[in-house]
């Protein structure tokens, strides 16, 4: 509707160089409508390449695909496999995004993740006001993967372990074919104070009629494949010194201990290497 984007005022580049009209220039845009034919105005001037202030406007993306699909392509991409978010985008828009340029935004999506939640975190450690119980936790997701993308002492009981017959435990379950994701999350919370009737009430009515839980809040949750549990760990250490530099003693004592657990006991059984 707002074809063909003729600009109002003046068109000047970052330089401050005023820019002529050019003529009208087309450009495809797979929405989730389907895809759509946007032609606008260009300004240019010798040597520069052409602005369009349409695009501006309507915050286009350079690319192809709409930020809305690169949205939904990155939602079916954490909750299936590529070729099951395909399908979905397919059944419920329509847009068309192939499956190599589906793998190809998913990865774009995720290139800013550390600068995004680096600014994220900023204003949660700067909360003067946070709740007093500062709460660390820590744990394991086995990533089912190819095998040249396994840390190098899991290839090796892999292969080894494929020259007999028990390389699968069972139905779904491969021994030596995941890599451990670390997780882990951080966040304070206030005190859930209950009296003893409340934690045990006699009848199931009294129960509900107890005070609310807190909420967690400035909660931070992150996994990586990439770095190992130790850097993920010393991480979280980081984040609760920066939240509390005074030091909560009994919660980092405990996570310390917990910590040591974690490592050589839950994610050794599991059957993959840290």
């Amino acid at each position: 509707m707002r074809q063909p984007g003729e600009a109002v005022e003046p068109v000047r580049d970052a330089a401050g160089t005023t820019l002529t009209p050019t003529p009208v220039h087309a450009r495809s845009l797979e929405s989730i409508f389907g895809t759509v034919e946007v032609a606008r105005t260009g300004y240019g001037a010798a040597g520069t390449p052409s602005l369009h202030p349409l695009d501006g406007a309507l915050n286009l993306p350079p690319e192809k695909y709409s930020l809305e699909v690169r949205r939904r392509v990155a939602m079916e991409a954490a909750k299936s496999s590529f070729d099951e978010g395909v399908k979905t985008l397919e059944v419920y828009t329509g847009a068309h995004v192939p499956k190599r340029q589906f793998e190809e935004l998913v990865i774009r999506a995720a290139q800013d993740f550390e600068a995004f939640y680096a600014h994220r975190q900023a204003g949660a450690r700067a909360d003067p006001h946070a709740a007093s119980i500062l709460v660390l936790t820590v744990d394991g997701k086995g990533v089912v993967m190819r095998p040249e993308d396994l840390r190098e002492p899991t290839q090796r009981a892999a292969a080894a372990r494929a020259k007999t017959f028990t390389a699968r435990l069972g139905s779904g379950s491969r021994l030596h074919a995941k890599r451990m994701a670390a997780v882990a999350a951080i966040y304070t919370v206030e005190p859930y104070v209950r009296t003893p009737e409340e934690i045990l009430p006699d009848s199931p009515a009294l129960r509900e009629t107890g005070s609310a839980r807190p909420r967690p809040e400035h909660k931070r949750v992150w996994a990586s494949l990439a770095q190992s549990p130790e850097a993920v760990i010393q991480e979280m250490f980081d984040e609760a010194a920066h939240r509390d530099p005074q030091g909560s003693a009994g919660s980092l004592w405990w996570m310390a201990i917990s910590r040591r657990w974690i490592i050589s006991s839950r994610w050794r059984r599991s059957g993959t290497s840290p």
